[in-house]
Formats: structure tokens, C-alpha cells, sequence
């Protein structure tokens, strides 16, 4: 087995430990966050660090990397209260990628990539039409990472839309059935595929199998 330290990571070129580093943590949801500026511009980006907080209240997180340059998804959330979280299906892979361009501000990456926005009645942030779990969500905090200069924001989760088929009965949501890809790494994206499903453990019962029917 390959090993790297910690000086040996520092000796790594800027691309080498940024590939390594990104990928050593393994796969990572893959989501494209929507939102809208005071004056209007739509904008939308590819983000690989939202994660689950708490379920009651309904709360994610996500890192937005240093201020030194425009980050004009957390410009705007800061300015409106208000995102979208959708997850990326197969199809829309390349286009979401390509929304980690430095495109200036005031310039909607739906158009720059041919994803589509959508609205629903009294939500002036865009979603990602096509997306089959879509998310809106409300700025709540911030705290500042003072380690690499980052920022973890927090948010409650308003509402969730999702398609019929991925959900199952007991509300668990079986994303392959949607065509939804993960991140390996910066520019890697895969389809996961469902294995098993289990059954909450328990000290000494046996492990059951929630694993659902073929659909």
C-alpha cells in the first residue's frame, strides 16, 4: 500500500494534492445550489460539501472556500436568506461541472451551461428543472473555519421536493432511482448503485436486511 505523509503531501505539486487530498475522503454528494442576486441575476453552482446536520429541525451545511476571491453563491445567499439544493442526475453531469467556471458576476450559469431554471409559486429562488430531489433552504448561521479560512454556513431545510418513485414507504429516499451521481474527488462523478439496506443494529440481534424490490 502507497503511503503519504504529511511531508510528503507538502512536496506534492498543487494539482497532485489537490486530486489526493479531495479523493482520500471518499465519494461526496454531488448538488448544484441555486440561488438569486438582489438584482435579479440567477445563479447556480456545483458544490460537493453539503451535508446532513439534523433531521429535527431539518438542517444542512455546506463549505464555502475562502472570501479572497467573489463567491457569488454565498454573495447572494447572504443578501436573500434563500437557496436551492438539487441533487445532479447523469445527464446533467457535464453542465454542473462546468458551472465551476469563473464566469463574472451577473452571469447566469443556466444559460452559460444550458441548465434550466425553474420557479414555484411564492419561491424567488430558482431550482434546477430536471433535478428529482430538489431543496429549499433558509440561511440560518455561519461559523468561520480560522484553520484554512473557510466557512461552514448552516441552514434549515423548508421544504423538500422529490419524485414519486424515489421515495419508499417509510419515507427513505433510494437515489439511484433517480439517475443521482456522486463526487469522487474535484472532477470525478459516478453513479452510485444500491446494495443493501438495513435495519437499525442492535447488541446481539441479528442484522436484517431492509433491501427493497427490484423497481
Amino acid at each position: 500500500m502507497k503511503v503519504f505523509t504529511a511531508s510528503d503531501l507538502a512536496a506534492l505539486s498543487k494539482v497532485e494534492r489537490l486530486n489526493l487530498v479531495n479523493s482520500c475522503t471518499g465519494y461526496k454528494s454531488a448538488n448544484l445550489i441555486g440561488t438569486l442576486s438582489p438584482e435579479g441575476h440567477e445563479n447556480v453552482a456545483v458544490f460537493s460539501s453539503i451535508t446532513h446536520l439534523g433531521s429535527d429541525p431539518a438542517m444542512l451545511g455546506f463549505i464555502v472556500r475562502p472570501t479572497s476571491v467573489p463567491r457569488h453563491t454565498y454573495q447572494n445567499i447572504k443578501a436573500t436568506g434563500l437557496f436551492t439544493v438539487n441533487h445532479i442526475t447523469v445527464v446533467q453531469m457535464e453542465a454542473a461541472h462546468q458551472t465551476s467556471a469563473a464566469y463574472d458576476y451577473g452571469v447566469s450559469e443556466f444559460d452559460m451551461t444550458g441548465l434550466t431554471p425553474t420557479y414555484r409559486e411564492g419561491i424567488a429562488v430558482p431550482f434546477v428543472s430536471g433535478s428529482p430531489v430538489q431543496l429549499l433552504c433558509r440561511y440560518l448561521n455561519e461559523y468561520p473555519i480560522h484553520e484554512n479560512n473557510t466557512i461552514h454556513v448552516i441552514a434549515a431545510i423548508e421544504a423538500i421536493y422529490v419524485e414519486d418513485t424515489l421515495v419508499t414507504p417509510d419515507g427513505w429516499l433510494q437515489l439511484d432511482r433517480g439517475d443521482v451521481v456522486a463526487i469522487n474527488g474535484l472532477d470525478g462523478y459516478a453513479r452510485p448503485t444500491l446494495q443493501d439496506r438495513f435495519a437499525y443494529a442492535r447488541p446481539k440481534t441479528p442484522l436484517k436486511s431492509l433491501r427493497p424490490h427490484a423497481s
